[in-house]
């Protein structure tokens, strides 16, 4: 059994990876997360005492994150429903369903190897999100440039586009793939580099400006978010189409991070209310952003609660899928 599922996430993930929306997607994240630096810039609020605090770089923080969270919800959207209600409408799902393949095996596997792609894409954009950090809002004209940010990471992507061109010229390489497979080192060392020098291109301790658990933690619980959508995705895709799906993911993510305010407020007074708040799936638990510029601590303790939780939410919603696949004409 595991032998077939692996195959399936293999699959999977091979797919997803060659789609050219998600490509598109994964570039145009990065190109939006470096333009946010500067867009993060029109801000009147100031901290003198402690610049993590100052408007320009709360709003860079809320920015980026808001970037991922969204890049993921598009990602998870089109490649759901590009590799499983593309695959049931042409019929090819029959050639792996009428052999000695159970759904559920199958539905998990596509969801395993999904899930790959969408962690490879969001590494990267992570990585140029810890970038963005580092590199901080210019709110002065006066305010150099953080060249080894700026060095680091356009090499890194112009090495990869560049190559990838080639192989693809030369030797018939897909393009995308191969782009992503260059990025993920590259990008990596380009962190690494820009984490053991400052702006001067002195030695620093790693990562010392720029790295720190508080932000880590609010990526991780933002990918979180992300399998939660990436498992509605599947479920959806089981039966319904790309656009259907999107919206199908965008209203979950709404109603999940509106769920106190919708429901939660008014649960003392009404059953209904009450009943709505307890089955809709609480994702402000997973969004610390305001906590992350507010300057409050998060812990380790609760980013790792919060986790679990969404992974509650991850199998839930796959068995949703399970259910609705089984059911569901291939033939």
């Amino acid at each position: 059994m595991m032998t077939k599922l692996w195959g399936i996430v293999v699959n999977s993930f091979t797919e997803t990876i060659r789609q050219p929306i998600y490509f598109f997607l994964v570039l145009l994240t990065i190109g939006v997360l470096a333009l946010n630096v500067s867009l993060a810039m029109y801000t009147l609020e100031v901290d003198s005492s402690n610049p993590n605090l100052a408007g320009d770089t709360k709003m860079l923080k809320d920015l980026q994150l808001s970037t991922l969270l969204l890049s993921g919800l598009f990602l998870a959207a089109f490649s759901a429903a590009g590799i499983l209600s593309r695959e049931i409408e042409n019929k090819t799902v029959l050639t792996v369903v009428s052999k000695p393949v159970g759904r559920p095996l199958f539905l998990f596997g596509k969801f395993a190897g999904l899930m790959g792609a969408i962690a490879l894409a969001f590494y990267i954009c992570g990585i140029v999100f810890l970038l963005t950090i580092r590199h901080k809002v210019l709110e002065r004209a006066s305010m150099d440039l953080d060249m080894p940010v700026i060095i680091s990471g356009v090499s890194a992507l112009a090495i990869s586009l560049f190559v990838a061109a080639f192989c693809n010229y030369m030797y018939d390489m897909h393009f995308g793939t191969t782009v992503m497979a260059l990025l993920l080192p590259l990008m990596t060392i380009a962190l690494a580099i820009v984490a053991l020098v400052d702006p001067e291109w002195k030695i620093q301790p790693f990562g010392k400006d720029f790295i720190d658990g508080q932000l880590i933690g609010a990526a991780v619980l933002v990918f979180a978010m992300i399998m939660i959508l990436t498992a509605v995705a599947v479920a959806a895709s089981t039966r319904f189409g790309p656009v259907m799906t999107l919206a199908i993911c965008g209203a979950v993510l709404v109603i999940g991070l509106t769920a106190d305010s919708l429901f939660g407020q008014h649960r003392t007074f009404s059953k209904l209310a009450q009943v709505a708040y307890w089955i809709s799936p609480n994702l402000a638990f997973l969004w610390i952003s305001d906590a992350l510029t507010q300057g409050s601590q998060v812990t380790l303790k609760y980013v790792g609660m919060a986790f679990g939780y969404a992974m509650l939410l991850v199998t839930a919603w796959l068995l949703i899928g399970v259910a609705l696949f089984q059911k569901r004409e291939v033939g």
